[in-house]
């Protein structure tokens, strides 16, 4: 219930912002609105407030505002002055990208709302980094903490405020083909050293999984301590008891709680899990215990666990700025998320980005329902995201969306004269086609990510 509710205020809100950003121009210009919806198809309910009716419809999936357009239907003589067709170039260019801008203005208050209202987030102490990870081999450590980080060409350090803003900046400079430099604290609390990571190297397509796994920095440190146990499961068999620190697994050394269930994951790749070794801590002593993995099946994988919570709770900070740096921040993150979605769409149209990154309704309204379970902030913070790509994909230059539009605009600008009705409506036939595969494209990968097939 959650994750419809979240999901349909979701759609109301970007829904409502983009077409009131049309509804407020066209009525600056002069235009005289007819109609504003909210939904495509059967009308729920409707009012008339003034010369413009308000209407709620069936599908809530977009929306639209009907101006008085000669081009669709005939208009009375004295308000023929009002008709949107008849307004200058630079009018309906600003009727049009008006949408557009309202969901990326949104984005800005969007991003800097959730900054000011804090949300809590991982300390960026860095866990056991991906095997062969450009992490591990730059020769980051489970337990450091990366205070600051700065372009490899310059000095402008800057502030690492949570292992969520670490890994932000690390993609961001991934997919910018630049490498960054870590200024990072020791495990011990002490003494400070330089890492620089080569993330130029890796000629990033997609910021996805892989990418962060490609990078090796996927989960903040956490203590190898054993939390609940499961009655009868095989941490209880072997003796386990909450509390218990893990020191090593057949002699080697457990760095963090990251490393400890890579290492009773891996047993499970056997067909009868051997029995490991572990050193413990209990009470200020030194245990030894033989524990043997259960064996279980995850889709294709076969994976040990002995079924108890494996890792103390990381350490969180409560992440929060002031009036003036949120709204900054908001500008900025609004900027990075715009042309991060730019640069997406323009390599899957050429082959360099995988179209598995697109999202359908499926999934974001699962993402809406986990983010609102999780606080109001992060909940803004997700309205963001979204706002921001619904702001992106209407620019895009294609028919039937506001970009498609303003693209003619420009042809007319250009030329002096307006597209021909009948290329327009082939134009239109054409962007109707591409803008229903994305659709497709999209629904098919919700499916797909659902039954596990991505």
């Amino acid at each position: 219930m959650t994750t419809l509710l979240a999901f349909l205020v979701t759609l109301g809100i970007l829904i409502v912002v983009h077409e009131w950003g049309h509804y407020r121009v066209a009525r600056a210009c002069g235009v005289k609105v007819l109609k504003f919806s909210i939904g495509f198809g059967p009308t729920l309910w409707k009012r008339q407030v003034g010369e413009t009716e308000w209407a709620l419809s069936a599908l809530p999936l977009g929306g639209f505002v009907r101006m008085l357009d000669e081009r669709e239907g005939p208009v009375a003589p004295d308000e023929v002055h009002r008709a949107f067709n008849r307004k200058s170039l630079r009018q309906r260019s600003a009727v049009v990208a008006a949408g557009p801008a309202a969901n990326l203005v949104l984005a800005v208050l969007l991003y800097a709302a959730s900054s000011w209202i804090g949300t809590q987030e991982p300390r960026a102490v860095i866990g056991s980094p991906v095997a062969d990870s450009l992490a591990q081999r730059a020769g980051l450590q489970a337990g450091e903490w990366v205070r600051r980080w700065s372009p490899a060409e310059s000095e402008s350090w800057q502030d690492v405020a949570s292992l969520t803003d670490l890994r932000w900046q690390l993609t961001r400079a991934a997919l910018d083909g630049r490498d960054l430099r870590l200024d990072v604290m020791g495990s011990s609390g002490s003494g400070h050293r330089e890492v620089v990571l080569a993330l130029s190297g890796l000629q990033a397509g997609d910021a996805d999984a892989e990418l962060v796994r490609r990078i090796g920095l996927v989960s903040p440190y956490s203590e190898p301590v054993i939390g609940d146990v499961k009655p009868g499961g095989a941490a209880s068999r072997a003796g386990l008891q909450a509390g218990d620190r893990v020191l090593r697994v057949d002699g080697r050394l457990v760095a963090d709680a990251s490393s400890l269930r890579a290492l009773i994951r891996v047993s499970g790749e056997q067909a009868d899990p051997l029995p490991q070794s572990w050193q413990i801590e209990r009470g200020g002593q030194t245990l030894s215990l033989v524990v043997t993995p259960m064996r279980v099946e995850d889709g294709a994988q076969r994976l040990g666990r002995i079924e108890a919570v494996v890792g103390s709770r990381p350490q969180m900070d409560l992440v929060s700025l002031g009036w003036a740096e949120g709204l900054l921040q908001g500008v900025e993150r609004t900027w990075d998320m715009a042309v991060l979605s730019l640069r997406m769409f323009g390599r899957m149209l050429i082959g360099e980005a995988s179209i598995k990154n697109l999202s359908g309704p499926l999934t974001i309204a699962d993402y809406a329902g986990q983010s609102a379970e999780l606080g109001l902030a992060y909940y803004l913070g997700f309205l963001a995201v979204v706002s921001v790509s619904l702001g992106v994909l209407n620019l895009l230059p294609l028919p039937m969306l506001d970009g498609g539009h303003l693209l003619y605009y420009l042809i007319e600008g250009v030329t002096g004269r307006p597209i021909s009705d009948l290329w327009t409506a082939r134009l239109q036939r054409g962007g109707f086609m591409v803008i229903l595969l994305m659709m497709s494209l999209a629904l098919y990968n919700d499916v797909a990510r659902y039954l596990g097939l991505h």
